[in-house]
């Protein structure tokens, strides 16, 4: 059975490495980049999973499952491929403000918000802390804001760099025989002839740049690409993001406990050495549908890193860098189902925010509708 895979991304990734320990299949997957470019080559790889607001359904249920798969994929990639891929497991800390009037998150964030949830994870199996100023300040001395007043420490969620799990399971799934080909630009699916127009049509063949390859599944996994597979049927749209290298020189706080600490939708990754991954923006197309990144919108990004700990003041900034988040317009994020009006055409794409934290539960959800036996 022929799967052709569009697009190389974490998710795209992610599936084909999934779909390598199915027996039968001859994977091939396509993108006319190189491996993790695109979305997946600018996200911070901040997996919030416990600590979202998620607490039922399919939203929460992806998230859960991803958080729970992280857990043995990232040790089983490094032991069958020999990479090493950053992996840091000291957790996300939420900081939390008293100031209606300057929230750090949507809304009005109370202790006692946040202690609901607490007692709701606790009950799924998952644990969340919530801390007071006393507390944060025990363990983050680095943190200094008037409008804190206490943080939220969520300890089994997780944060990674999405280039080097990309490679990672690129490299695993050649190892288990799945073919890879970069370079090369997919141009449109070929339909089997019907002659009842309502009837639902198969893909038969995908044409590319280096001629027909047959297809009897086709998953569609190429981000702000896969509007022109999907035959307009699926708008996806871009969002850029911006973000920052910073590098201080030592480490902040304390060298022992350095979680992702994120308030006011800005996130501070540590990365080891006294360097910091701070990001990151959003900016919509503007009415001309043309998204240039605006330096104004990364200085804000800058100050409220500073304003949370002011030692990155001092920081010297290595490097900026941008990318376009897959939106779906109109529809929730992700999009993962059936190419309507398609048997064999599945949609794996749209994650806007979230292509690295739900890449496993995607996988599984394609695989699962490929091969129901196989499905983790």
């Amino acid at each position: 059975m022929n799967v052709v895979i569009v697009g190389c991304g974490i998710v795209g990734a992610a599936i084909a490495y999934q779909l390598s320990e199915v027996k039968g299949l001859n994977i091939t997957v396509f993108d006319q980049k190189p491996p993790a470019q695109a979305s997946t080559g600018a996200a911070l790889g901040v997996l919030m999973g416990v600590i979202s607001h998620k607490i039922k359904g399919k939203a929460w249920q992806m998230r859960q499952s991803s958080i729970q798969r992280y857990e043995t994929l990232i040790p089983e990639l490094e032991a069958l491929t020999g990479r090493k891929i950053p992996y840091n497991r000291q957790g996300i800390l939420m900081l939390l403000s008293e100031n209606p009037e300057q929230p750090l998150e949507s809304g009005v964030e109370v202790l006692s918000d946040w202690e609901q949830l607490r007692d709701v994870r606790k009950l799924q199996g998952w644990e969340l802390q919530v801390w007071e100023n006393q507390q944060l300040q025990q363990y983050c001395p680095q943190i200094n804001h008037p409008n804190i007043i206490g943080a939220v420490y969520s300890p089994q969620d997780r944060q990674l760099n999405p280039t080097a799990l990309t490679l990672a399971l690129v490299d695993a799934a050649q190892r288990r025989g799945v073919n890879f080909k970069f370079g090369v630009a997919v141009q449109s699916l070929e339909k089997a002839d019907t002659e009842n127009l309502a009837e639902v049509k198969k893909c038969t063949f995908i044409e590319t740049t280096e001629g027909k390859f047959p297809a009897d599944w086709l998953v569609v996994a190429a981000g702000l690409g896969s509007t022109l597979l999907t035959t307009q049927l699926v708008n996806i749209r871009p969002v850029l993001g911006q973000a920052l290298y910073l590098s201080l020189g030592h480490i902040l706080g304390n060298p022992n406990f350095q979680p992702v600490i994120t308030g006011n939708d800005v996130h501070i990754v540590p990365m080891g050495g006294g360097d910091y991954w701070v990001g990151a923006t959003v900016q919509f197309p503007d009415e001309e549908n043309q998204i240039l990144p605006k330096q104004d919108l990364l200085a804000s990004v800058r100050k409220q890193a500073i304003a949370f700990i002011p030692d990155l003041a001092s920081a010297k900034i290595l490097r900026t860098w941008s990318g376009l988040r897959p939106r779906p317009e109109g529809r929730p994020a992700p999009v993962i189902d059936k190419l309507p009006g398609f048997s064999n055409v599945l949609l794996a794409t749209g994650h806007y925010r979230n292509g690295v934290l739900l890449a496993p539960a995607t996988a599984s959800a394609i695989c699962e509708m490929i091969n129901p036996v196989n499905a983790i």
